[in-house]
């Protein structure tokens, strides 16, 4: 473990898991405490099967605004994503402002405007917050967390540890998005490539996945590190293999493109809008023609299968038709990404 904190450690790689194990796991151990997006919690009655799920989240994404949202948008889908990815309808969440004193009150005023539509939108309610000035120079701009409750929904339990031998790995739609805008953004490169990020509350999607089948294994956002970190995270949190078919991954053609240029590779870069789903083969084909129907996952794709060889490993067929292991998530591509 290093002396100190680094960027590294926000990656949400190799470095996140040593420092969530080494010191937050350490000290706030207890049975509640959880490894997946949300914590799956037992209350009294009024509620389906007396649980609910409860998350949160920071955002300190720069800029603040960027092609097709802005922090207080990623705010809102990110937790919204954090409880759906549980099997959890979001209910209700809280919002915490970190302000830097001198930022405009035009962009608060369309940052606060954007979290309500999208609240509305996922049908959630904003019920509490809290606010406070930073003296100039002590946050860069506006730093936003938010905190959800949502509730289970009868039969439905997914988990990072429930991937099985034999099941299908599936993505909601194209990879990158986010992290190529947010790159393209804040780099001048001199690339012009017409790409804007996914960000999108992703409840629906999930609603219409268990509209088919309640029995899905794993559900993820692929935020941080996008889907080839949440791969190794599942991989090692079941003890499984997983092999991926590189020509079935969905890739836009712009981020494609930027990532030749770049050399770099779709799958480390973050998704906003994206969920990575382990289920069953026999039912893969299903939920995926279903995805395909809804409005944010039109180019869902199944990608790969999980299997017993190289449990922890992801390993990678390429468009040649060889075998490559896929290299593990290491260091930081891109800060404050979220």
């Amino acid at each position: 473990m290093d002396k100190t904190v680094t960027l590294a450690h926000g990656a949400g790689g190799k470095q996140t898991s040593e420092l969530i194990d080494t010191i937050f796991r350490e000290h706030f151990a207890n049975p509640d405490l959880t490894g997946d997006d949300a914590a799956v919690l037992s209350v009294s009655e009024g509620m389906s099967d007396g649980k609910i799920a409860f998350t949160t989240d920071g955002f300190i994404v720069s800029p603040s605004e960027f092609p097709g949202g802005n922090i207080g948008k990623l705010s809102i889908c990110g937790t919204i994503n954090d409880l759906a990815c549980m099997g959890a309808r979001p209910l209700y969440l809280s919002c915490a402002f970190v302000i830097e004193e001198g930022f405009p009150v035009d962009k608060l005023e369309q940052i606060a405007a954007s979290m309500a539509a999208t609240a509305k939108e996922a049908g959630v309610r904003i019920v509490a917050g809290d606010t406070k000035v930073a003296g100039k120079g002590q946050v860069d701009g506006v730093f936003i967390t938010t905190t959800g409750i949502g509730r289970m929904q009868d039969g439905v339990a997914p988990s990072g540890k429930k991937a099985r031998p034999g099941d299908a790995v599936i993505v909601s739609g194209d990879v990158g998005r986010h992290g190529c805008t947010i790159l393209l953004e804040r780099e001048d490169f001199g690339i012009e490539a017409a790409v804007t990020s996914d960000c999108a509350p992703l409840w629906g999607t999930v609603e219409d996945m268990l509209s088919v089948m309640k029995d899905i294994h794993v559900i993820r956002d692929a935020t941080r590190g996008g889907v080839g970190t949440v791969l190794y995270e599942i991989a090692r949190q079941s003890q499984v293999g997983i092999r991926l078919d590189a020509q079935a991954i969905p890739v836009q053609d712009g981020v494609k493109g930027v990532c030749g240029m770049l050399g770099l590779e779709p799958l480390y870069l973050a998704c906003e809008g994206r969920l990575v789903i382990f289920a069953p083969k026999k039912h893969a084909q299903a939920l995926v023609e279903k995805l395909r129907q809804g409005k944010y996952s039109k180019n869902a794709a199944i990608i790969g299968e999980v299997t017993e060889e190289l449990p922890g490993r992801v390993v990678m067929t390429t468009e040649i038709g060889a075998e490559t292991l896929l290299p593990e998530p290491r260091g930081e591509l891109l800060p404050r990404i979220c």
